[in-house]
């Protein structure tokens, strides 16, 4: 208790860490070389460190248990959070390259785990570059959702090579979702919103859901309301632009196996 009165960069009405302390600039330049530890592959990461209640130990890391959520650029953590009691059995993960930034979130994740035992134990965040480091951190088809909440926009043409969002990412973004896995992307940036849609409905690999699919998927409606920015766009009465996509198996590929049989 002590420690919680004596640390100003916690709140002593709730025990969360206050963000002023750990502001940080609104994007950083995902091509620029960035310095901390990446693992060699999946099969290199501790979870035993990100989520102690589902792994023990490092020895148990071959355990069947694996992350299903990812939370590209999550932020503050506020959909982590929210997802974290809808879906209290699934691993998730935030991935966030501003490192003031992920070290909130990883005090908060900690606080609530405090002050709400039992809970919270399957959410977690990572410092990298998740348009570099995707498949170090997931093997092939082993996430279920991912996450691209309001991303940089990037709006000069040359910087368009930045954007989360392009043609040949989402070839990696393809290989680690699962078939049926499901893409959320959400801006206030029309013209970002566009090439997003645009994007992935070039794709081969990628289906837009249907409206009535929209409406019965209880995330969608978190996509505004759980972040921090999405929060900032509804009291401003913004526009947001949301684009949700399944992974599926191309057309073509069926034909190859058919005339394979």
């Amino acid at each position: 208790m002590l420690e919680k009165e004596s640390n100003p960069t916690l709140s002593k009405s709730t025990g969360l860490p206050r963000k002023r302390f750990y502001r940080a600039r609104a994007h950083s330049n995902p091509l620029s070389d960035s310095h901390f530890p990446v693992p060699v592959s999946p099969s290199h990461v501790d979870f035993s460190l990100h989520y102690p209640q589902f792994f023990p130990s490092s020895s148990e890391v071959g355990c069947l248990k694996k992350i299903q959520f990812a939370d590209i650029g999550c932020g503050f953590g506020g959909l982590l959070i929210s997802l974290s009691t809808l879906f209290p059995e699934t691993l998730m993960i935030g991935m966030e390259l501003r490192d003031k930034v992920t070290e909130y979130v990883k005090e908060r994740i900690l606080a609530l785990r405090g002050s709400d035992p039992g809970q919270y134990q399957n959410v977690s965040v990572v410092r990298t570059n998740s348009m570099k480091y995707i498949p170090n951190y997931f093997e092939k088809g082993q996430l279920t959702k991912m996450f691209f909440l309001f991303p940089d926009p990037h709006f000069k043409e040359k910087n368009h090579r930045r954007r989360v969002i392009s043609p040949h990412l989402l070839d990696e973004y393809a290989y680690v979702l699962g078939v049926g896995g499901i893409i959320y992307t959400i801006t206030d940036v029309e013209e970002l919103g566009d090439w997003m849609k645009s994007c992935l409905e070039s794709h081969p690999m990628f289906e837009s859901l249907k409206e009535e699919e929209l409406e019965a998927d209880p995330v969608v409606k978190l996509l505004c309301s759980a972040t921090e920015e999405g929060q900032k766009v509804s009291r401003n009465g913004g526009q947001t632009f949301q684009a949700v996509f399944r992974r599926i198996v191309p057309t073509s590929l069926y034909m190859k196996t058919d005339m394979v049989c």
